[in-house]
């Protein structure tokens, strides 16, 4: 993997700080503050924003500082449809396309998250899970769905991690993505859709909840 540029090195803390919450939606994004925060110049810290922005966390805005994006609830709920469709198609394209070394290189990252679970930082766990789904995403061999894939993944990056905080279970992460390992290795298409379904099938719902939740709590802190 390519060594992070800095701009990308920013985006990344930005990233995280927006998941954990140190900068919540609709939150001003001080270019000269957030650059002397970092140590950095204001140049790499403006790319960073626009690379942000092209992932629709930030929003930016003429002659005035970007802010923290807050997507609807009915923006969110399209984009999880369409991504639940693509991961299906994803799957199912793999169990035909994918090679026994990126079943293998999938396998690792499970591995990776079965001996790893309860100790590392929850953030970098899911990191690692929405690495393994876009894994999945590139072994079906097809440019298109992997392109449209890592955008939706993108988009919905802070709502999934709320909803996979909330919903944070071992047994539910290691099972579930094993089965969808274990269907790919036996080239088993309709076991990868239901494994994809028993999976994903609750994330609308559960990304819902969750924002709804967050709605309630910013109101009954004015």
């Amino acid at each position: 993997m390519p060594e992070e540029t800095l701009p990308e090195q920013i985006a990344r803390q930005l990233r995280r700080d927006i998941l954990r919450g140190k900068l919540p939606p609709g939150t001003s994004i001080k270019e000269r503050d957030n650059a002397a925060e970092m140590g950095v110049s204001r140049t790499p810290m403006r790319e960073a924003i626009r690379i942000l922005a092209q992932e629709g966390l930030v929003i930016l805005r003429p002659a005035r500082s970007p802010i923290v994006a807050q997507p609807s609830i009915k923006e969110i709920s399209d984009q999880v449809e369409v991504l639940l469709a693509l991961e299906k198609l994803s799957a199912e394209l793999a169990c035909k396309n994918a090679t026994e070394a990126e079943i293998d290189a999938l396998a690792a990252t499970l591995d990776y998250m079965d001996k790893n679970f309860e100790t590392a930082d929850p953030l970098d766990m899911f990191e690692t899970d929405m690495g393994f789904h876009a894994s999945l995403a590139r072994m079906s061999h097809n440019d298109v769905i992997a392109e449209l894939h890592r955008t939706l993944l993108e988009r919905l990056w802070r709502a999934r991690y709320l909803a996979a905080r909330r919903r944070r279970n071992r047994e539910r992460v290691i099972v579930q993505h094993g089965s969808i390992v274990d269907a790919l290795r036996n080239r088993d298409r309709v076991a990868a859709l239901a494994a994809i379904e028993a999976h994903l099938g609750h994330l609308d719902r559960d990304i819902r909840n969750v924002l709804a939740q967050e709605a309630e709590a910013a109101l009954a802190t004015e």
